[in-house]
């Protein structure tokens, strides 16, 4: 039980690494609250967990700031943020990505980032306490080609944790990040362009561990860095990947 009584907002909950993270939050004690764009995903994953179910999408400052309102309301304090939810554009050479793909990505991806903390950090400022986590990934670490923008919103992400932790470290907010490896989420596909045995074989022969990353090893990686088990770390982007950024 190391989140007993913590409070967290999970984004992109509904599916994936989020509804795992969810999920061993819960189990661990947390209030969880399952932010997902997808209304049905968000109840279900709730339903299962016992946490609240909350449509948002995280690049409208009015739905994130409806989000921060309704876990003020229910909880009357946010302990844990966890900036999950995310989206890729397909693979394709750089200059061929549309300029709505380009901004669905970075919308997404990075500005959420900035609205979630504009809402949600005043409220941890007056607490004293808080703990961040953005999942980020290790296309920001060691890029891939095809996935230029992609790349360079997860890249976005790890600066920003790290200029927040120096920032936020005097409130007693901590801020860091988790760079996973692909993993068996509904992202898979698009992050591949297909999915095939002989796509799916090349790319596993570039992590060592020789196996995609699973919400379960998400999960246990964002437990340890929102408890208290954490305390002195701050700041950090833990690479989730089975080798594959050596």
């Amino acid at each position: 039980m190391r989140l007993q009584d913590k409070t967290a907002i999970i984004t992109g909950a509904g599916s994936g690494f989020g509804a795992g993270i969810a999920a061993r939050f819960a189990a661990e004690g947390a209030r969880v609250m399952v932010v997902d764009l997808n209304e049905g995903a968000a109840q279900g994953v709730a339903g299962e967990i016992g946490g609240i179910a909350q449509v948002c999408d995280v690049s409208s400052a009015a739905d994130v700031a409806a989000m921060t309102q309704t876990a003020m309301d229910s909880w009357g304090r946010i302990d844990i943020l966890i900036n999950n939810a995310g989206i890729t554009h397909m693979p394709k050479p750089l200059e061929e990505v549309s300029e709505e793909e380009f901004d669905r990505v970075l919308s997404v991806n990075a500005k959420s980032v900035y609205l979630t903390a504009r809402a949600i950090v005043p409220h941890m400022k007056a607490a004293g306490a808080g703990a961040i986590l953005n999942v980020a990934s290790t296309a920001g670490v060691s890029p891939r080609p095809n996935l230029n923008w992609y790349n360079a919103s997860k890249g976005w992400m790890i600066t920003a944790t790290k200029t927040m932790a120096v920032e936020l470290a005097p409130h007693g907010i901590r801020v860091n990040a988790i760079n996973p490896v692909a993993g068996e989420t509904p992202l898979l596909k698009s992050f591949m362009g297909e999915d095939t045995p002989t796509i799916r074989e090349k790319f596993l022969s570039t992590i060592p561990l020789g196996r995609f990353s699973t919400p379960d090893d998400i999960a246990n990686a964002a437990l340890y860095l929102c408890s208290d088990e954490a305390s002195m770390v701050t700041g950090v982007a833990m690479e989730v990947d089975g080798g594959r950024c050596i």
